[in-house]
């Protein structure tokens, strides 16, 4: 870990297309790596930040790329923390289906929370929604296991 590099801030509204997405991922992920996070802990906070984004565009903003993301996004040695939100109106957990029960097994959707939490130490959906905040700590728990 590179602990005197100074924490990388992001803040930004980007238009729901797939090209900015791209754009923020390819800058966290340098700053990751210039942070010093290992190969497990980029690949963690790829997988949940491409599908935070993923989702705020597809079901979010329902692929209307005039609707913004929001993302704050910061980087230090010791921890990734990242906010993404979008203008629908958001959903509750709640009623989404559990996706590792057998009868939703072969559904194509809704594991992306799931997913989220397997990797983040740390996941809140704001109300009503809308809104993601994450947080991975490297050798930290994930939301999965505690």
């Amino acid at each position: 870990m590179q602990a005197d590099r100074p924490p990388y801030s992001l803040q930004e509204r980007i238009p729901s297309t797939r090209e900015e997405i791209d754009r923020v991922m390819s800058t966290c992920l340098e700053q990751l790596e210039a942070h010093g996070h290992d190969d497990a802990g980029v690949f963690a906070i790829r997988l949940a930040m491409e599908e935070a984004l993923s989702n705020a565009m597809s079901h979010g903003n329902g692929g209307d790329a005039s609707k913004l993301i929001s993302i704050e996004v910061e980087i230090t040695s010791g921890q990734f923390t990242a906010s993404v939100a979008d203008e629908g109106p958001g959903y509750d957990p709640v009623h989404v289906p559990d996706p590792t029960a057998d009868e939703n097994l072969s559904i194509a959707s809704g594991r992306g929370l799931a997913l989220i939490r397997s990797f983040m130490t740390e996941v809140t959906l704001v109300p009503p929604g809308n809104c993601i905040k994450m947080r991975y700590v490297p050798g930290g728990p994930s939301c999965a296991s505690s």
